[in-house]
């Protein structure tokens, strides 16, 4: 079952562009290396650029077990932890109730069932014979 959470933090103003580019050589790694994270986004708040979140889904449980054993979170977390400003990152689980996919996601999703109206469509003109 897939796992959704979020990740929030603050930083040192001096350490945002040191901080930035952690992330992206991170993300860079997921992408490569972390099949079983299905997502992983990074955002910066444009109001407060010291702030930042997070959002991950894993495909289970082993794959967010393999994430946060890897080298490179351990990397991650060295470049960010001494920068924090108020606390430790904030971590929080959600349930997911529904969503829009993106594109990709779609394309990749099974085909989805016909609804009645298609499928009475399509008998109707099986029964009538091909149209002209």
């Amino acid at each position: 079952m897939a796992i959704y959470q979020t990740g929030g933090y603050r930083v040192k103003p001096s350490a945002v562009d040191k901080v930035k580019q952690a992330i992206k050589v991170f993300v860079r790694y997921l992408q490569e290396n972390e099949p079983g994270t299905k997502m992983y986004l990074a955002w910066q708040e444009k109001n407060d650029p010291t702030r930042f979140f997070h959002l991950f889904i894993f495909e289970d449980e082993a794959a967010q077990g393999r994430h946060g054993e890897s080298a490179a979170v351990k990397q991650f977390e060295s470049v960010y932890s001494p920068e924090l400003v108020d606390g430790d990152v904030v971590f929080t689980d959600y349930e997911m109730i529904t969503g829009k996919p993106t594109e990709q996601q779609r394309m990749k999703a099974p085909t989805r069932v016909k609804t009645a109206t298609q499928s009475n469509k399509k008998a109707s003109k099986s029964k009538n014979g091909p149209r002209r």
